[in-house]
């Protein structure tokens, strides 16, 4: 029985990882023992910035809704305070997107809040 030869995989395995590194800084793109490194750091990071990515998002969501509330006199957490006495079920999403795009539709939504906050 002839012996067995890796040469196919080993060199299958090895492209794998410097396509991966490609455009990478000095030997981190060209050397494999320095490309799985910061192949692997690379990936690690990507699954870890997945993560902290939504909370980046949602943070950039709720200080827009905070810059359009104090435009129309209110704070964010009263806003929101309001807005779940008022029942009005909108995500934080949405509410930027319409504090944005739609001032006037917003400073409508801000007024039910109060309106529902004074009574």
């Amino acid at each position: 029985m002839p012996r067995v030869k890796r040469g196919v995989h080993a060199k299958k395995k090895r492209k794998k990882v410097l396509k991966a590194a490609e455009g990478f800084r000095a030997g981190k793109g060209n050397l494999y023992r320095i490309a799985t490194e910061a192949v692997d750091r690379a990936l690690a990071y990507a699954y870890r910035h997945r993560k902290t990515k939504k909370r980046e998002i949602r943070s950039m969501w709720i200080a827009r809704i905070n810059a359009a509330a104090r435009l129309n006199g209110m704070t964010y957490s009263r806003l929101v305070s309001g807005l779940l006495k008022a029942n009005v079920q909108m995500d934080r999403k949405t509410l930027a997107d319409v504090a944005v795009k739609d001032p006037s539709a917003f400073s409508n939504i801000v007024s039910m809040a109060k309106a529902s906050l004074a009574a």
